[in-house]
């Protein structure tokens, strides 16, 4: 069975099989990994996870200013499947490029509906915060990412490039049945 969980240090194993299914620096969208981040040592993971389960009550720096953020683990029992990251507020660089939610299904995983799954969830928990729309971005070339923010309500705003960075910005309005 599919759970949203909280991050922990019990699948430390799985976790890094997920990681090494990436391409070597890509971009593994709503982990919460840092530049910097070095985990495989167990010590550092679990030092990792204590960090991305305090973002929830502590504010963490994305880019120009501290949010509150919830992390969520995509597992079926103890397999990895996937992060998700629902960010409580907006700054300027969350508003340019990061949204509200991020999401990333690691490549083994993919086209099995996980990351709407996932995104259904997560807005459900973003109305429980009071927000009444959140903003989910994706990259141009990620049409399946798209499509899903589509499928939840997702009307396109615009395209926006910061520095190498390129995405395209979506509104999804939270209403009672969304």
């Amino acid at each position: 069975m599919t759970e949203l969980i909280v991050p922990t240090a019990r699948l430390h194993a799985s976790w890094l099989e997920a990681r090494d299914e990436w391409a070597p620096g890509v971009r593994m969208d709503g982990h919460g990994v840092r530049e910097g981040d070095i985990l495989e040592a167990a010590a550092d993971f679990t030092a990792w996870v204590e960090r991305l389960r305090d973002a929830e009550t502590t504010a963490i720096p994305f880019g120009d200013g501290p949010v509150l953020c919830t992390y969520r683990w995509i597992v079926e029992g103890d397999r990895y499947l996937g992060a998700v990251a629902l960010r409580h507020s907006l700054n300027e660089l969350l508003l340019n490029m990061g949204g509200h939610i991020g999401y990333g299904i690691r490549p083994s995983a993919r086209r099995r509906g996980l990351a709407s799954w996932a995104l259904s969830r997560t807005l459900e928990t973003a109305r429980t915060l009071g927000l009444d729309r959140v903003l989910v971005t994706c990259r141009p070339d990620n049409i399946a990412s798209a499509r899903t923010i589509e499928k939840h309500g997702g009307v396109y705003e615009d395209t926006r490039t910061t520095g190498p960075d390129t995405v395209k910005r979506y509104w999804i309005t939270l209403t009672a049945d969304r």
